[in-house]
């Protein structure tokens, strides 16, 4: 009998990028991400859970540079595919909002908008066209629309959450 464990046990997010420094940079400044293995610029991860990867046709494809072995597989990159996007929730949106309009050669897609849940989102292009989305955290959109006079079972109903999950948002 196998008890192997057979669920996924991990989920990783890997950016395919055509300028690794220049991107690391962005990410660890800008956005702050703390870089936890740096694979001498072919691979970085950062402690968040994600990764950039230089040359990734090359990874999947099989060429020298990371596997000898061609895999038979054959990639075209693709920018601005707008299919996909990496999220960062925060708690103080109006902060990463100014820090990353004031980043160079970043491209805005909207500014702060309000989904019907109450939360609020501002998104953009990084340098090789992946979408980035920064998004305020549910306790941050609770503790806003409790300032702005709802009640907890107003925000309940409007963030789709339970009256508990809410409650404990808000420290209630």
């Amino acid at each position: 009998m196998n008890n192997v464990n057979k669920s996924i046990s991990k989920v990783e997010t890997l950016l395919g990028v055509s300028n690794m420094e220049k991107s690391k940079t962005f990410y660890e400044t800008v956005l702050e991400q703390k870089v936890m293995l740096d694979a001498g610029g072919l691979m970085v991860k950062f402690e968040s859970g994600f990764s950039l990867q230089y040359n990734y046709v090359d990874v999947v494809e099989g060429g020298e540079t990371f596997a000898p072995n061609p895999t038979g597989a054959k990639l075209e990159i693709q920018t601005r595919h707008n299919s996909c996007q990496i999220g960062f929730e925060v708690e103080d949106l109006e902060y990463w909002v100014t820090k990353v309009k004031s980043a160079e050669g970043i491209e805005l897609i909207h500014d702060i908008a309000e989904y019907n849940w109450g939360q609020l989102v501002f998104r953009f292009y990084d340098f090789d066209g992946h979408i980035v989305e920064i998004g305020e955290s549910e306790q941050a959109c609770a503790k806003r629309l409790l300032a702005q006079g709802l009640s907890i079972d107003e925000i309940a109903k409007r963030t789709w959450s339970p009256v508990e999950v809410v409650q404990q948002l808000l420290g209630k």
